[in-house]
């Protein structure tokens, strides 16, 4: 390029965050045999949805107040929205009923990020 000629650019970097979402919960379970069959259905129903597992019944311990969980589980999305059609998906159904008849469950869903 001749001199006084100098094209100027612009270069303009997006950078876009999206905060992961977590379903955090507190299982109490009542019928351990029809339980088992809803711990191996689950793990497909999260494949299309991007979920995953990050705690699945390990030990927990109260560390304040009076909170008392059986059993804990934490899913991770990689957003609120896929969380939410994980949970309402037809591809989850039947393991939802089959959790839903053996045991009692409390559940909620979270955004946050890492």
């Amino acid at each position: 390029m001749a001199e006084g000629n100098q094209s100027k650019y612009l270069i303009i970097e997006i950078i876009i965050i999206t905060m992961n979402a977590y379903v955090i919960v507190d299982v109490d379970v009542k019928d351990p045999v029809r339980y088992e069959d809803y711990k191996k259905l689950t793990p497909g129903s999260l494949v299309p949805f991007e979920g995953r597992f990050v705690v699945r019944g390990g030990k927990a311990e109260t560390l304040e107040g009076d909170w008392n969980p059986t059993r804990i589980v934490v899913l991770e999305f990689p957003s609120l929205d896929k969380a939410k059609a994980w949970w309402s998906s037809a591809g989850y159904a039947p393991a939802k009923a089959i959790r839903q008849s053996a045991s009692e469950t409390q559940m909620i869903v979270v955004e946050g990020c890492i």
